[in-house]
């Protein structure tokens, strides 16, 4: 049997989330301040010395990223596996952090990690296609459903 969610849970999704945007925006916007204090780059500026640069630009790419990631999280959250999708999650906003020292220090700093989210990325994507293909394709009385959902079982989504 598939579980339902409630309200409840959406907003402990919600809740989840938000933290997760925080702990992003605010320690990337707080490396940003520091940064154009230490630099002397007023706002609007966005150019100037190349450390500056760097945490500005680590900044703004973890920012873009942000929505891909909180759309695919609550996806697979919901029609894949929480558990799952929260430990995907977890190491997802990990690489993030590990970008963002990379790249303050130097430029090709910022690749293993950058690779690293994007396969976490991609490994979002993929087990929200596949619980939505499970729930919205597939007739719940066919012998591929139980097929597919036997691995499922084994993680205590159905």
């Amino acid at each position: 049997m598939r579980n339902t969610y409630c309200k409840h849970e959406l907003i402990f999704l919600n809740k989840e989330q938000n933290a997760g945007n925080e702990l992003c925006e605010d320690f990337g916007l707080t490396l940003v301040i520091y940064a154009r204090r230490k630099y002397k780059i007023s706002p609007p500026e966005t150019a100037g010395h190349p450390e500056f640069e760097r945490i500005f630009r680590a900044q703004a790419n973890c920012s873009e990223y942000f929505p891909i990631f909180v759309s695919l999280l609550w996806v697979a959250g919901i029609f894949f596996h929480q558990g799952v999708a929260a430990a995907c999650g977890l190491l997802y906003l990990y690489t993030r952090f590990k970008y963002f020292q990379g790249y303050t220090v130097a430029a090709q700093g910022r690749l293993g990690p950058m690779y690293a989210s994007a396969r976490l990325l991609w490994l979002l994507m993929g087990l929200a296609v596949a619980g939505l293909l499970v729930h919205f394709l597939l007739p719940r009385s066919s012998a591929w459903t139980a097929a597919l959902a036997r691995p499922l079982q084994l993680l205590g989504t159905w």
